[in-house]
């Protein structure tokens, strides 16, 4: 073992902190999500008016909410990623960067979104 290994693993984070981190990173920005997908699917009930209104029904409120819960289980994905991140020895760039695996999470969210929803309030 070297001089530096120790200085090293002192500054390893444990697990909870590292638990703590990430739930303290991405909680916050689910509420960033879940409007972005809301967003979209506004818009096109919007663009899709008057043929939406038929897909405003008990099912089709039930079926958008399941929708939503199962975009934000999706979501839950990242703390794993980013749980994994910071285990590595890439911990201090990860946490630099990590904001690039939200952007691309949404964007991945919201094309599933857009295909769900064109189905969704098709005419």
């Amino acid at each position: 073992m070297n001089e530096a290994e120790p200085a090293r693993a002192s500054k390893r984070a444990s697990l909870r902190e590292m638990v703590t981190d990430s739930i303290r990173y991405w909680e916050p920005r689910r509420l960033i999500y879940n409007a972005a997908l809301a967003l979209i699917v506004l818009g096109y009930f919007r663009v899709s008016w008057p043929a939406s209104r038929s897909a405003f029904s008990l099912n089709g409120v039930l079926f958008l909410f399941v929708l939503a819960v199962l975009a934000n289980v999706c979501y839950c994905t990242a703390h794993v990623a980013d749980i994994f991140a910071q285990f590595s020895g890439f911990r201090e760039l990860w946490l630099r960067f990590r904001w690039m695996l939200l952007l691309l999470g949404i964007l991945f969210a919201g094309i599933i979104t857009r295909f769900f929803v064109l189905g969704f309030f098709a005419s």
